[in-house]
């Protein structure tokens, strides 16, 4: 059972490395329009989100619907942190407090078995 709770994260640290791709992508200004759309990073982006749903399908067929969601949440977290490595992205006081909320959510969450 502990395998599916770690591919469902692994997942969403994928989900997160796919997102930070798209991003970078949409920053950069193609003078072609068609370049925006077939490049490197979108195309390895999406490639990595089909990944990501095969790998929730197989997560959720040894963990609870419930538990999926809650980790699926931690994604933002994950985005967040990959953002300012990445991205270089300032970390705003409304981006931490949102994430630690989402913290303390998945952690009251698990609490209540």
């Amino acid at each position: 059972m502990v395998k599916y709770y770690l591919i469902a994260v692994f997942s969403g640290i994928l989900s997160s490395f796919s997102q930070i791709l798209l991003k970078k992508s949409a920053q950069d200004q193609k003078a072609v329009l068609w370049k925006e759309y077939l490049n490197p990073f979108v195309a390895g982006g999406y490639v990595m989100m089909i990944a990501c749903m095969l790998l929730t399908v197989v997560a959720y067929r040894g963990i609870p619907f419930k538990y999926g969601a809650v980790l699926e949440a931690l994604v933002y977290l994950y985005i967040m942190v990959l953002s300012r490595v990445f991205l270089k992205e300032k970390l705003t006081g409304k981006k931490i407090l949102g994430n630690v909320m989402i913290v303390a959510g998945v952690i009251i969450f698990s609490l209540g078995k």
